[in-house]
């Protein structure tokens, strides 16, 4: 029986033979395909790209480079997307895929930790995608919001993080439970934003810097 998200997908634009070819191959290599952002959200994120036009995106957390493909190609001429991932037992799966986009000039890829990285990087950013370890979000969103411009957009994914966050009594060790808990809560109470969670996948946080 077609499913709601069957009938979504046939009618929207479709995955290019890069993305599909990128999603089969995650499926069969990967311990945790689940993880890349998929063809919906892959759309999503273009989307969000041809509407707020940025001229540098910071990604934080690659891993098959599946939405850094998708952003870039929502940008336009000129525009770049920072992507960086701290785990580089991905880089012979994810460099090969990034190198074959025909946007791979719009994407500069990094590896190594966030942290140590984000200060070398001159810029400010209109968007910043984080997808990456949930024990870390508050960490991530306070390193980056002082050079965001206002207008900023922050997209954070998992933020619903398969319904846990909903449950009476979250396990106190459950590290990436407490880590999306903490950053909702710390979203909600933050007068400097706007902020919007879509129950899109396992739920995508839309953030405006006023």
């Amino acid at each position: 029986m077609k499913t709601v998200e069957d009938y979504i997908l046939e009618h929207i634009d479709g995955e290019s033979a890069l993305l599909a070819a990128l999603n089969r191959d995650a499926h069969v290599k990967l311990l945790y395909p689940r993880m890349i952002a998929g063809h919906l959200q892959g759309r999503l994120l273009k989307m969000f790209c041809r509407m707020m036009r940025p001229a540098r995106i910071l990604e934080i957390g690659t891993y098959t480079g599946y939405a850094t493909i998708c952003m870039a190609e929502g940008l336009a001429d000129g525009a770049l997307v920072y992507t960086v991932e701290i785990n580089d037992e991905m880089q012979p799966f994810t460099a090969p895929y990034l190198e074959k986009s025909p946007h791979r000039d719009k994407i500069r890829m990094f590896w190594g930790d966030i942290e140590a990285l984000f200060p070398t990087f001159d810029e400010t950013f209109d968007m910043v995608y984080i997808d990456a370890d949930k024990r870390d979000y508050c960490k991530y969103y306070d390193l980056v919001f002082p050079r965001l411009k206002p207008g900023a957009l922050i997209l954070a994914d998992n933020t619903l993080w398969s319904g846990k966050v909903v449950e009476e009594r979250p396990s106190a060790s459950d590290r990436q439970t407490q880590g999306i808990l903490a950053f909702n809560e710390k979203i909600r109470n933050d007068g400097r934003v706007e902020k919007v969670i879509i129950p899109v996948r396992d739920g995508l946080t839309m953030i405006w810097k006023k």
